[in-house]
């Protein structure tokens, strides 16, 4: 598999740890939106956190992360489920700035840091978990680990990194989460962060071709992880033209009924994947019907 998430404890289950490569996912999301290089680092920066959030739920579990920061960029959306299909998109893909002062993409000036992270989670319970945490950073990874630390109560360092070539593809896309847990010691703390301070850039990592695995293994030592599983990852959407007809008999009769007389006929987009759906004026009358049942 070309994209693929691991699973790990470390340091005798003190640490609980999560690594992707995803630059195929990423790739494929960003060319479905047209996006410029500091939204596609803003997209795919927020895609691999929520799948790696996603993947820590079990079963037919979903998550949906909205970041609002107040920048150029929109609001971006990401949904995930516990199985690693993701996708997501921004509200405006067409924004682009000159390297940040540390020679990276400027993605919180894109994003913005006046606004939130929020997530949404539904695990089959009567009503979704939702938590909710002001942006810190903008650079997104910084802002997960806020997130992680603030409303799930959990000691996190997320790290999330896109590379985009000069023709607007995708270079190189990975990240990491590593949470500590009860019982994970002073010594293990000081460990991790000497390492942290030390390694390279995530994105650099994959660029280097290192697996999850590796990834881990340079963040936590090699002989301190213990593998727990692989699973792949993708962009995956779920929209389709029986969808799209249900949101359009959800509209109620009038609606339908201005779509007929008015407009001859229906046509819309998936924000997330942009395929388009059309609707004849035959295709109306059929929806039109099943309102009125």
């Amino acid at each position: 598999m070309s994209d693929y998430l691991v699973k790990a404890t470390a340091f005798e289950g003190k640490v609980r740890a999560y690594s992707l490569v995803a630059t195929e996912m990423v790739n494929i999301a960003v060319t479905k939106q047209d996006t410029w290089p500091t939204a596609s680092a803003a997209l795919g920066r927020a895609m691999m956190a929520g799948t790696m959030m996603a993947t820590m739920l079990k079963g037919e579990s979903k998550l949906t992360v909205k970041i609002e920061g107040g920048g150029p960029i929109g609001a971006i959306i990401v949904d995930s489920n516990a199985k690693g299909q993701t996708r997501g998109y921004v509200t405006n893909p067409h924004v682009h700035f000159d390297l940040n002062d540390h020679g990276k993409l400027d993605v919180a000036r894109a994003v913005g840091t006046n606004g939130s992270l929020s997530v949404v989670k539904d695990i089959g319970m009567k009503e979704p978990f939702t938590g909710s945490v002001p942006l810190v950073s903008g650079e997104l990874g910084e802002d997960f680990t806020y997130y992680f630390v603030s409303s799930e109560q959990t000691p996190s360092s997320v790290g999330v990194g896109v590379l985009v070539n000069p023709d607007q593809s995708v270079l190189a896309a990975g990240g990491f989460v590593i949470q500590l847990m009860p019982g994970a010691d002073d010594e293990v703390i000081t460990e991790i962060e000497k390492r942290l301070s030390s390694i390279p850039p995530i994105s650099k990592l994959v660029e280097l071709g290192m697996p999850p695995e590796e990834i881990l293994y340079s963040l936590l030592g090699e002989n301190n992880v213990k593998i727990l599983e692989t699973m792949p990852v993708e962009f995956s959407c779920s929209c389709s033209h029986e969808r799209i007809a249900n949101a359009i008999i959800s509209l109620g009769k009038q609606e339908i009924r201005d779509m007929i007389d008015v407009d001859g006929g229906a046509e819309t987009s998936c924000h997330f994947c942009n395929d388009v759906y059309q609707f004849s004026k035959e295709d109306l009358e059929e929806l039109y019907q099943e309102a009125n049942k």
